[in-house]
């Protein structure tokens, strides 16, 4: 039900759009996010958004710099990746239907991930 893109190579200092499209009624009026794997560690929160308020919540190592936005036409949940360093690279994993905006635990649906390298 979710289908993630947009990774890819991008320099340090560089911008970045993952985009998740998202099917099914049910995904709807609950949280969708972002979460993201670098090698070695473990997954993290990245960004969050409430289908229905639009209210979002980031970790503090991307405010700024990250921006997460729904199009609700398309069904779809972007995440806009600006100034991008190295501790960025990972892979990213979008989530949906949510119940607790940072606990990975509570999101029901899951994308297939999409790489993001940031290279020098």
């Amino acid at each position: 039900q979710l289908q993630a893109s947009g990774g890819g190579l991008v320099q340090a200092g560089g911008s970045l759009r993952l985009s998740c499209a998202a099917s099914g009624h049910d995904i709807y009026g609950y949280y969708m996010g972002w979460f993201r794997q670098a090698p070695g560690k473990e997954r993290e929160f990245v960004a969050t958004i409430n289908w229905t308020t639009g209210i979002a919540f980031y970790a503090g190592s991307v405010q700024g710099r990250f921006t997460i936005s729904i199009d609700n036409a398309m069904n779809t949940a972007h995440l806009q990746l600006n100034s991008v360093n190295f501790e960025d690279t990972a892979v990213y994993y979008c989530a949906a239907r949510g119940f607790s905006a940072r606990d990975a635990a509570s999101y029901s649906y899951w994308g297939q991930g999409t790489q993001v390298t940031v290279s020098s």
